[in-house]
């Protein structure tokens, strides 16, 4: 089967109903798309098997409760359709290769677009081949990570714990952190000071063999982070949750980055300066491989030979 032909075969979910990915579309008149108004959840397959279903689930569901859009379909139910678009669209793929898969929910037609008439929630579930060549390297390499004027949202606006995509200041921080440095991360802070995560991550840093992370006051909780956290308290590495600053940054042994598409990730770069040594350190090492372990396969070395794969 050709690429296109794969492309065309693909599956995807919308309102209670597959159709081909092709055909899922919004109306421009609803509310996720006008205002921005979505709640969304990112998983991936290892296997094409779904990773950490039931966390990504009840974090879905906490954060429609929190933004006031009701599901019409019980959050097993979605899982379960989740993991049917997961398993068709996997077996259309590249061997050894994995999914992105994303769920998001909206308030549905924007009503003052719609002669006044209250929109419907509307769900929806896609798959995409995950870009491993972004960040195959990284696992050697390691990445920038650069500090920016953008600060987080404050909790005024809209809760830490609702995961949605309302996210310019991301686009604006990361556009500022690239400037300075090309290739760099944002890392976005509170206006206090407070360390919150990234863009595409949670922060956390490595000090005298123990690992700390901001705690979920400060940033979002990561369904990535809680598995770093469960392998780390494994290898008997030292955890906790408490606010952190540039200062700690700049002093760590290691910075870590969790996030669904590439699980770990090194910092090498702290605002154009060398951590430790500039290279991976051993904690990150032994998580990477630990987790590894766990998934059944060589993270890292499936996103090396994946990076050139259609």
């Amino acid at each position: 089967m050709s690429a296109a032909e794969a492309t065309r075969s693909e599956l995807a979910w919308l309102d209670g109903r597959r159709l081909p990915r092709c055909e899922l579309s919004l109306p421009v008149g609803d509310a996720g798309f006008v205002l921005g108004a979505t709640v969304t959840e990112q998983l991936r397959t290892f296997g094409g098997r779904l990773f950490l279903p039931s966390e990504h689930g009840r974090r879905f569901a906490e954060s429609c409760r929190i933004v006031g859009i009701d599901l019409p379909w019980p959050v097993d139910d979605l899982l379960a359709a989740a993991a049917d678009v997961a398993a068709t669209n996997h077996r259309l793929g590249s061997a050894g290769s994995d999914l992105g898969l994303v769920i998001f929910a909206t308030p549905g037609d924007l009503a003052s677009q719609h002669e006044g008439r209250p929109g419907r929630t509307r769900v929806a579930i896609h798959t995409f081949p995950l870009a491993f060549g972004l960040w195959a390297d990284a696992y050697a390499r390691g990445v920038a990570l650069r500090t920016v004027s953008v600060t987080q949202v404050p909790e005024t606006c809209w809760p830490l714990e609702a995961k949605v995509r309302s996210r310019l200041h991301y686009h604006l921080a990361d556009r500022e952190a690239h400037v300075a440095e090309p290739g760099a991360r944002a890392v976005l802070m509170h206006r206090d000071g407070r360390v919150s995560e990234t863009s595409t991550a949670n922060v956390a840093i490595v000090k005298d063999g123990g690992i700390a992370t901001p705690p979920p006051t400060d940033a979002l909780g990561g369904v990535s982070l809680g598995c770093a956290k469960r392998v780390a308290t494994s290898l008997a590495m030292p955890w906790t949750e408490r606010s952190l600053t540039t200062d700690d940054l700049a002093c760590a042994d290691e910075i870590l980055l969790t996030s669904t598409p590439n699980c770990l990730l090194p910092v090498t770069r702290f605002d154009g300066r060398p951590v430790r040594d500039g290279t991976p350190g051993p904690a990150f090492r032994g998580i990477l491989d630990a987790w590894s372990r766990l998934v059944g396969l060589d993270i890292a070395d499936q996103a090396r030979r994946q990076r050139g794969t259609p």
